[in-house]
């Protein structure tokens, strides 16, 4: 039995190859008649672009100087996105150690915080639209 399906096991395998075989030559001359022209043309315009000769200095400043820029702001918000969160890890410890209660208390109680202040802001606004 072992033997039968090695047997057909090495048949399958042949004809694979054999129906392989045509379709990757076939791929080969595709590549080679219609993907490599457009890949050279390519590499050619990209050689011409970046030749150091036909470029003048002012003009690669600029480049320069919008990628230091993204990367230094970049910088700033990550170090600002840090520290508010570390301080709001801070404040919640605070907050837990002070009043001895959960999370879900001292959410409350901000949130309470929040409403009075709109309702005072509403207030405000109202009072002073005639």
């Amino acid at each position: 039995m072992a033997e039968t399906a090695r047997d057909l096991a090495t048949h399958r395998i042949e004809d694979a190859r054999v129906w392989a075989a045509p379709k990757l030559d076939q791929a080969a001359q595709s590549v080679e008649e219609q993907i490599a022209p457009i890949v050279s043309a390519f590499l050619t315009e990209m050689a011409r672009r970046i030749d150091v000769s036909s470029t003048k200095k002012t003009r690669r400043r600029w480049p320069v100087l919008a990628l230091l820029s993204g990367v230094a702001i970049g910088a700033v918000g990550v170090a600002m996105y840090r520290n508010n969160a570390q301080r709001w890890t801070e404040t919640m410890r605070e907050s837990m150690r002070h009043t001895g209660s959960d999370a879900s208390k001292w959410v409350g109680d901000k949130a309470e915080e929040v409403g009075e202040k709109a309702d005072k802001a509403a207030d405000e606004i109202s009072g002073k639209m005639p």
